[in-house]
C-alpha cells in the first residue's frame, strides 16, 4: 500500500462544499467516485487538508490517500483526471512517506478573495469575485489588516456555528493588491475558523467604506463576541489558494 499526495483544483460553484453531506454534490464524493472507478469497485477514502464551503473554490487544496495500484504518480493523476468532472482538477500526484497527512502535517495556509470594482456587473466574473462597484478606502483598510494581524482570539470574526472551542488563530500577513479593476485580499495564517477569511473581507470592506471605524475594529476583535463583528461577505470571491506543509 502507497500513500499519495495530491494537489487539486475545484471551480465551487455547484459543489456543497469540500465534504461529503448528505444534501448535495461535493467535492470528495466526486473524487472518491473516481478511485471507486479506479480500484474496480474498492472504495478508497481521501483526506483534505481541510474542507471549503459552498460556493468556495480552492486552487491549492491538498489531499492524500492509500491506494495498492503499482501505476506511476503522473499516470495515477491523468487517470484521475480522465474519472473526475471538468468542475475539478488534478494539479499533482506524488508518492509520499506512509506518515504523511494532509490534514494534521499542514503549517499554515493562504486564502485570496477576489472583488470586482468595475462601475459594470461582469456576468463573466460572477462565479469568481464578488462585485463591489462603491469608493473604497485602501489605505484604511490596510489599517485594519495591521490591527488583525497576530495571534487573536478571533471569535467575532468566527460563523456562530463553529465547533471548535479554541478560536485563537495567528494571522502572518494580510496584503490588499490592487490591480486594475480587480482587488485582491490575500490572507496568510497557520489556521482559520469556520468562515473566518469572509467575515475579515467583510470587515475590511467595512473600513473602506467608512461603515466601520479603526478603533471599532479593535474593540470587535477584543470583544470575542460574534454580534460584534461585520457581516460575512459572499462566497464566490473565496479561494483556498495554497496550503504548506514542512
Amino acid at each position: 500500500m502507497k500513500r499519495f499526495k495530491a494537489i487539486i483544483q475545484y471551480d465551487g460553484t455547484d459543489f456543497v462544499g469540500y465534504q461529503i453531506q448528505p444534501n448535495g454534490r461535493t467535492v470528495q464524493e466526486e473524487i472518491e467516485k473516481a478511485l471507486q472507478r479506479m480500484h474496480k469497485g474498492t472504495p478508497i477514502k481521501i483526506v483534505g487538508s481541510g474542507r471549503t464551503d459552498t460556493g468556495v473554490h480552492a486552487k491549492g487544496q491538498v489531499i492524500h490517500f492509500d491506494s495498492p495500484l503499482l501505476i506511476p504518480p503522473d499516470k495515477y493523476r491523468k487517470a484521475l483526471q480522465t474519472y473526475t468532472p471538468y468542475d475539478i482538477s488534478f494539479v499533482s500526484v506524488e508518492e509520499v512517506v506512509s506518515d504523511f497527512h494532509a490534514r494534521f502535517g499542514t503549517t499554515g495556509k493562504e486564502y485570496r478573495y477576489f472583488v470586482n470594482r468595475s462601475p459594470v456587473f461582469d456576468p463573466f466574473a460572477r462565479r469568481f469575485a464578488l462585485h463591489y462597484p462603491f469608493a473604497l478606502d485602501i489605505a484604511k483598510m490596510r489599517e485594519a489588516a495591521d490591527v488583525l494581524t497576530g495571534e487573536h482570539d478571533f471569535t467575532s470574526f468566527c460563523a456562530a456555528g463553529s465547533g471548535r472551542e479554541d478560536k485563537v488563530r495567528t494571522i502572518y500577513a494580510i496584503d490588499i493588491i490592487e490591480d486594475g479593476d480587480t482587488l485582491t485580499f490575500s490572507f496568510k495564517g497557520n489556521g482559520f475558523l469556520y468562515n473566518m477569511v469572509r467575515i475579515l473581507v467583510g470587515t475590511l470592506l467595512d473600513v473602506g467604506n467608512r461603515r466601520l471605524s479603526i478603533a471599532q475594529v479593535k474593540e470587535n476583535l477584543e470583544a470575542q463576541d460574534r454580534t460584534k463583528g461585520a457581516k460575512t461577505a459572499s462566497p464566490q470571491g473565496l479561494f483556498l489558494w495554497e496550503v504548506y506543509y514542512d
